[in-house]
């Protein structure tokens, strides 16, 4: 680690001088008078230039920052790498650049990208040696990053867990300016390799602090002289400068004058009458005019804009109401400019399947086949570690070919790897039959119906004996393989608990001292409605209950109905149950056994999510 060479400061005051006091008029230089040709005129101020209005570039002190990290979420990740760049008026005035160690492994994705290994880390300075001297190197200097709020949320992130004050640096990113002298003939993306190759940087940012750092730099000065063309000379102008609303922002504000200040959901239009955008709001009228104003800086949002020419608008009852509408909306219009659930249908499973010798399979859809479906999951990494966790506990076949107690006996099957090696029961050769197979598919069938008891058990011996033997980084694998099987169970047996319930009937305490209610059929929300203050609720909710909608139990209850295609929808039930933990929520009326195993996994949820909690290596 470096830190910058010392800058000196300004020439000092000869003794005898002394800096004007407040309001003050500086010694203006004239020709000296005679004494009888009467008094001294009195000096005149001397009116400021425009330039004195904000502080020039040329005398501002820029950090430029990169950071490398284990992952993309500051709560779940760590840095591994910081490398920053001081430069003022064009000068390179220091470098700063260290390895951090993270507390953990480094995983094989990110070694992969950036070439960081664990034992690189190994022998690196912990955060809490490295950010104190971080923070005096940027001392009194404005921050620079490429995609600025990656970088500096890790490193509010690292102040908070130290409990440092953050010193509210003023930010620039590199992105936002892109974006907005940038055109699409200059460059196809605004990454920071593209920018790279246009401004010809003397360093080639290769996913390293220090050298991606090196290259943003260029590409400041770089983006610095076009904005010259836009008049931006000073500090305030170049801050100011992204934040301001595009002429296609200003033109539009029209849109925004029918909307109602209540609660909804808007669709922005274009001419052609396709929908560019769904969201929500608790109050449209606010949510719909900030797209028209600075405070919008998303380049897609600023693009969207510019393609819209209405704004529809849904008022909905309560919160809730415009949070599923929204999701609906989103599903069965697939806007090009919403980014997140558009494709409900795309739910992971895993399934144990309608077999003689039944295997464990990753699936796309649930079908009311039968056979038994653990899910939904978030991603196909999800549910190859939650695979992988039931075969550490349960000895199922993981061939993919079909075996039948013919073949078997016929002696066609193929035999597979781990039936040579004895990790597997080996059906397809005999050494179990029918009946002791059935035994483990049984066992598994009640893993992923609630009893996780063997799954736990099976992985914490494991973990056991490899961190008795100093195989950590194996350890820390099997845990990730137990907490996604956990956390894709205990979310399983929270949705599959709602969407057996034919009715449910809640009430939530308003904000105008009135009730919201919502009517939850198998997993799906029928209706919702307000009582007013200080009316008796009971009409109200037999009247919102008569006018519900009619849900069937095919559509709601089965495994399928959590896809999204065509039933409620796994994002759906989960906004309804974080509805439903909310403060205050009362139960009106239940219908059917609301219930979740005794043995299930969200009793375990507190206890996974402990072990992710970084452990304090640094005497080590």
């Amino acid at each position: 680690m470096t830190s910058a060479h010392h800058v000196p400061g300004s020439v000092p005051l000869p003794a005898e001088a002394s800096p004007p006091g407040p309001g003050a008029v500086p010694d203006v230089p004239r020709q000296a008078v005679p004494e009888q040709a009467g008094p001294a005129p009195q000096a005149v101020p001397v009116q400021g230039t425009l330039d004195d209005l904000g502080t020039p570039l040329s005398d501002v002190t820029f950090v430029v920052v990169d950071l490398e990290t284990t992952g993309g979420s500051p709560a779940e990740s760590a840095i591994t790498e910081i490398g920053a760049v001081k430069v003022r008026g064009g000068e390179h005035l220091g470098d700063f650049g260290t390895l951090v160690d993270p507390g953990g492994p480094v995983p094989p994705f990110i070694t992969a990208l950036t070439g960081i290994t664990t034992q690189m880390v190994m022998a690196a300075p912990r955060i809490e040696r490295v950010l104190p001297a971080f923070l005096e190197f940027a001392r009194g200097s404005v921050l620079v990053a490429h995609n600025a709020p990656f970088d500096i949320g890790f490193l509010k992130a690292a102040c908070a867990k130290l409990e440092y004050a953050w010193p509210a640096f003023p930010v620039v990113d590199t992105v936002d300016l892109a974006r907005r002298v940038m055109t699409r003939d200059e460059v196809p993306n605004h990454k920071l390799a593209t920018l790279a190759r246009y401004f010809r940087t003397s360093t080639e940012p290769c996913h390293r602090a220090l050298a991606d750092a090196k290259a943003t730099v260029d590409v400041l000065h770089g983006l610095i002289e076009r904005l010259g063309s836009f008049g931006v000379t000073s500090l305030e102008e170049l801050k100011g400068f992204a934040k301001a609303p595009t002429p296609e922002q200003r033109r539009k504000r029209h849109l925004a004058d029918n909307v109602p200040s209540a609660p909804g959901v808007y669709l922005f239009e274009d001419a052609g009458g396709e929908i560019l955008y769904v969201g929500k709001s608790t109050d449209l009228r606010t949510r719909v005019r900030s797209y028209f104003t600075g405070s919008e800086t998303r380049w897609r949002a600023r693009e969207m804009v510019g393609l819209a020419e209405r704004v529809r608008t849904i008022v909905c009852a309560t919160g809730l109401e415009a949070e599923v509408r929204e999701l609906r909306l989103i599903a069965a219009h697939k806007p090009r400019y919403n980014r997140r659930s558009k494709f409900p249908e795309r739910a992971i499973w895993l399934k144990l399947t309608q077999e003689q010798f039944p295997r464990l399979s990753i699936v796309r859809e649930a079908r009311d086949d039968g056979a038994v479906y653990l899910g939904p999951l978030s991603s196909s990494r999800q549910a190859e570690e939650a695979k992988a966790a039931v075969h550490e506990a349960i000895p199922l076949r993981q061939c993919t070919q079909r075996i039948t107690l013919r073949l078997v006996e016929r002696g066609k099957a193929r035999v597979c790897a781990l039936a040579e090696i004895g990790r597997c029961g080996a059906p397809c050769v005999g050494r179990e039959g029918l009946d002791e197979y059935a035994e483990h598919a049984d066992a598994a069938r009640a893993v992923m119906r609630g009893d996780v008891r063997p799954v736990v058990a099976a992985a914490r011996r494991r973990i056991a004996r490899l961190a008795d033997v100093y195989r950590y980084e194996e350890a820390g694998a099997q845990r990730d393989r137990l907490a996604a099987f956990i956390r894709a169970a205990a979310r399983g047996q929270r949705l599959a608990a709602l969407a057996k319930l034919p009715q449910v009937v809640a009430a939530r305490p308003a904000f105008d001292g009135g009730w919201e209610l919502s009517v939850v059929r198998y997993g799906r929300l029928a209706a919702a409605g307000t009582v007013p203050p200080r009316a008796a609720p009971r009409p109200y909710v037999d009247a919102l209950i008569a006018t519900a909608e009619t849900v069937l139990p095919g559509a709601g209850g089965a495994p399928g109905a959590m896809t999204g295609a065509g039933g409620t929808g796994a994002e759906e039930m989960e906004c309804v149950l974080r509805w439903m933990d909310s403060p205050g929520v009362r139960l009106v009326e239940v219908e059917g056994e609301w219930t979740c195993p005794a043995y299930g996994a969200e009793s375990l949820r507190g206890w996974i999510d402990n072990a992710y909690t970084p452990v304090d290596t640094s005497d080590r």
